[in-house]
């Protein structure tokens, strides 16, 4: 019998109703198209509050993606609300979304998950976490006949990123793609969050594993998904790439409430 992953936060982040949600992700893309061309384009960093805060920003990362032939996603996510000391690849068969399943290559999975102590295949984190399926419909959209590999990141230290990049870095094609799902500052003034999420697009397109370790550690910088970002980084550090941020805002946007708000940004990272 087929497992699948049920849509948990249908109707609460984004449209319940398929109809209303593929107009509201065609409208986004619409909105926040560029021009920008990504040659090899292996990886994006893209955010995963509710659509009417962040959507439109993981557009801009997802019109990147549009066009392009990928097998496999893999979909980097932390752990909101579950703690496990690991890395969870879900061992179901699919996710749902109000668009369909998702298949998950199980095939790639295993690859990502072999050898190692720290990643695991198991439903730890996957339950309850937003990260992953907000992703998916942004995927059913501009991706035909692909497969995802879900990994939710129960640790962010040291260790399990390390364990991931190794990992990573032994899989990574040019038919694969990563999305790294991750937000950035939370609940600061808009001028603190400026400067902290600059801070953070900097490190990105500069590539620079070590100041962001450094930043994230010190809390100069936040990232609930910094291991994540971490781990991409670690991946390709032997290889020539380039990192371009897209588009950076924060929810006080949306909201209009400056006092405390949550910083997103979309980024390419190509060879």
């Amino acid at each position: 019998m087929k497992e699948n992953r049920s849509p948990y936060f249908a109707g609460y982040f984004y449209p319940e109703n398929p109809d209303v949600l593929q107009f509201e992700i065609q409208k986004m893309l619409h909105t926040s198209e560029h021009g920008l061309h990504f040659p090899n384009l292996h990886t994006i960093i893209t955010p995963h509050a509710g659509y009417t805060y962040s959507g439109l920003t993981a557009a801009y990362a997802y019109n990147a993606v549009k066009g392009k032939k990928y097998l496999t996603v893999i979909i980097l996510s932390p752990s909101h609300h579950e703690y496990f000391p690991g890395i969870s690849i879900y061992d179901g068969d699919a996710y749902e979304t109000p668009l369909g399943l998702v298949p998950v290559n199980h095939d790639v999975s295993d690859l990502l998950a072999k050898g190692s102590k720290r990643i695991y295949r198991g439903k730890e984190g996957h339950g309850e976490e937003h990260a992953i399926e907000v992703q998916l419909p942004f995927l059913q959209t501009v991706l035909n006949d692909f497969t995802i590999v879900p990994v939710v990141m129960g640790d962010q230290n040291e260790i399990y990123v390390e364990a991931l990049a190794e990992s990573l870095a032994s899989i990574l094609n040019d038919e694969t793609l990563v999305v790294v799902s991750s937000d950035l500052s939370h609940y600061h003034s808009q001028k603190k969050a400026d400067i902290m999420d600059a801070k953070i697009a900097e490190y990105i397109e500069a590539l620079d594993y070590n100041g962001l370790m450094r930043d994230l550690n010190s809390g100069k910088s936040e990232a609930c998904g910094g291991g994540l970002i971490l781990s991409i980084l670690k991946a390709i550090e032997q290889k020539q790439n380039k990192a371009k941020v897209i588009h950076r805002t924060t929810s006080g946007e949306v909201s209009l409430d400056y006092q405390q708000v949550v910083g997103y940004l979309s980024a390419a990272i190509y060879s």
